[in-house]
């Protein structure tokens, strides 16, 4: 599928804190733990607990989010369909970033090791 000029702006305006509950329910249905989404928002992203419930309470959008986060250099290594979106193809950089996160995610909620997920 190709990204639209109004998907990209779907995206940035979307909020974290709308987000993060469906992370942690899909994850936690498939036996996965807060803790180790936790562990892969802050591979990707650097924030740790205490940053991703503030982003959280303050109910930041995708866009301040990705603003400040420090993305691993490996994240360009994250490649796959999510979505029906395939990764790699995703020209505008926040819906990219945004996608990165959903397929980490995905990854988890499928049962892959996370050493594997962590790239």
């Amino acid at each position: 599928m190709k990204v639209t000029a109004e998907h990209n702006e779907r995206m940035a305006k979307l909020t974290f804190a709308s987000v993060y509950p469906h992370y942690l329910s899909k994850i936690e249905r498939k036996g996965r733990t807060k803790e180790e989404l936790h562990q892969v928002i802050k591979w990707l992203t650097g924030f740790d607990q205490a940053k991703i419930q503030e982003f959280i309470a303050d109910k930041i959008t995708f866009e301040t989010f990705f603003k400040n986060a420090k993305l691993n250099p490996n994240a360009q290594l994250i490649k796959g369909v999510i979505c029906g979106y395939r990764i790699e193809e995703i020209d505008n950089p926040l819906t990219q970033k945004v996608r990165y996160l959903d397929k980490l995610v995905d990854e988890l909620a499928k049962g892959r090791p996370i050493q594997k997920i962590l790239r």
